[in-house]
């Protein structure tokens, strides 16, 4: 009873601290944690919508629909997405269930619902005060629609694109450069921002278009609503092309396959270095134009990364998720990562999500890093110093107008601690996920030291010495634990005796 009594207060407590308004004041794409959707693939809510769905041909459609991602919305805010970012969705030829096999620009593919269906799902995310973003295809058409026949739109085309992605086998690439092509398009791009009331797009394959197409896109679509999200998905790897686009254009963000790597490279194995993770982020000027992701749908998890390396999951995703919601710039989650879901390969990472599997004390995790996202401006607004590492060990400081936080994360496989000496003196370093406690030491410094494989967020606060209140209501609530054991204690001999005394008359 005393565990029951005790996990009580400890969840209270908890709450106190935990629950986590969203504040208006930063609301702005480089705050937003995303939530990355394949919507075939995703969750089947509608069965009525089933006719074409073969779930044994991992290259035909599986179900998945609006309906489906409607259904999950309450947990994805569970787990502190502000944003869903749902796969391509117009009409498609057969077996199009990605969306990259484009029939028809102005019609929405019916494996996932109607129009209406979808609009419904723009007004379930917006009442939840979430956004919703659509990833947009505009360089390719499947080679069936009929633009590709027509006669007086040979020019549009320049053949099948030379890409070894098997979205793009059955598509004809667009040529942008040609004036009608791009006017096309941009009438394309206008018509579904108008009609659908989606908050942003995220353009595929955005350095593969003709830049001066996309400094006119994104003007236009911005002219239209400034508030819209533009995000770049970048097909290569190239840094300086994506800077030149970030610099150019309207874009929002545009992905980084660079960071994305090491941060997979780092967390999938103990006692990695983890000041690459740094040298990484200030090589590229700070990455706050940068979005982060770890696990993808067109590769191995992350989650079969560490495995191999006999690493447990929720050790491994509690370092990469703490590292990815704290640090700045916009972070996106792939859908199934909060389970955390497994896959080989491609082909097993666009798997339904099993969403009747799972590990509890990770979704407890997630949930828990992300109200402290949410909770605390410094941890999405504040500015970024890198306090130190030590070997696998990083501590990083987080500061926004008059709080400042620490972040300390330990890769290593052995406790490990890094002195900072740039905290004034009767600071003190409290932590709020595992309730460490720093004080300066006799040399002036502050000593941050975790446990192996673990990490902890701190508030930089004064000095309160021993907290005597919170000593004195735990000791309360430990009296009068006691005091009611004996009372029951007492009334039970008591009616023993009466049923001695009954018995023996």
């Amino acid at each position: 009873m005393f565990k029951k009594i005790s996990m009580g207060i400890a969840a209270v407590i908890s709450m106190l601290i935990l629950q986590a308004p969203v504040h208006a004041e930063d609301e702005d794409i480089h705050n937003d944690v995303f939530y990355q959707i394949l919507i075939d693939r995703f969750n089947n809510g509608d069965t009525s919508i089933d006719e074409e769905i073969d779930i044994d041909d991992p290259y035909h459609y599986h179900g998945g629909d609006f309906e489906g991602i409607i259904n999950k919305l309450d947990d994805l805010q569970d787990i502190g997405i502000t944003t869903i970012s749902v796969s391509p969705m117009m009409e498609n030829k057969e077996n199009g269930y990605h969306g990259y096999w484009v029939n028809d620009f102005y019609q929405i593919n019916p494996q996932f619902g109607t129009m209406d269906d979808f609009h419904r799902l723009v007004s379930e995310v917006h009442d939840r005060d979430m956004k919703i973003t659509v990833d947009f295809v505009f360089n390719y058409a499947a080679d069936t629609n009929p633009l590709t026949e027509d006669t007086d739109k040979e020019d549009w085309w320049q053949g099948t694109p030379d890409s070894d992605n098997p979205w793009l086998s059955d598509t004809v690439q667009l040529d942008l450069t040609n004036p009608e092509a791009a006017a096309y398009m941009l009438d394309v791009a206008l018509y579904w921002q108008e009609e659908t009331e989606v908050d942003g797009f995220k353009l595929q394959d955005v350095d593969v278009a003709p830049q001066a197409f996309i400094e006119e896109l994104t003007a236009a679509l911005k002219e239209n609503d400034s508030d819209f999200y533009l995000i770049g998905d970048a097909s290569a790897a190239d840094t300086a092309e994506t800077d030149q686009l970030l610099e150019n254009t309207s874009l929002d963000l545009i992905n980084n396959p660079e960071l994305n790597q090491v941060l997979s490279e780092t967390f999938a194995d103990s006692d990695r270095d983890v000041s690459a993770l740094y040298e990484t982020w200030e090589e590229q000027g700070g990455l706050t134009d940068f979005y982060k992701q770890i696990d993808g749908l067109q590769q191995e998890r992350f989650t079969n990364a560490f495995s191999e390396h006999q690493r447990n999951a929720v050790t491994a995703w509690t370092l990469a998720l703490t590292y990815m919601y704290t640090t700045p710039g916009a972070t996106t989650v792939t859908q199934g990562t909060e389970l955390p879901m497994y896959g080989m390969d491609a082909e097993e990472s666009q798997r339904l999500v099993p969403f009747n599997s799972g590990d509890e004390d990770l979704q407890e995790f997630h949930k828990r890093i992300a109200s402290l996202h949410n909770e605390f401006p410094a941890l999405r607004l504040g500015d970024f110093e890198y306090v130190g590492s030590e070997a696998s060990m990083l501590v990083f400081r987080r500061s926004y107008e008059d709080e400042v936080m620490y972040v300390a994360i330990n890769n290593g496989s052995e406790s490990a601690y890094i002195d900072t000496d740039n905290i004034e003196s009767g600071m003190q370093l409290t932590g709020i996920l595992e309730d460490n406690l720093v004080r300066e030491n006799e040399e002036g410094n502050y000593r941050i030291g975790i446990p192996r494989e673990s990490v902890e967020v701190y508030i930089l606060e004064e000095d309160k010495g021993i907290n005597w209140l919170f000593i004195g209501f735990i000791v309360v609530v430990l009296l009068l634990f006691v005091v009611a054991i004996v009372r029951l204690k007492r009334k039970q001999k008591v009616r023993e005796q009466q049923d001695n005394n009954s018995s023996n008359q």
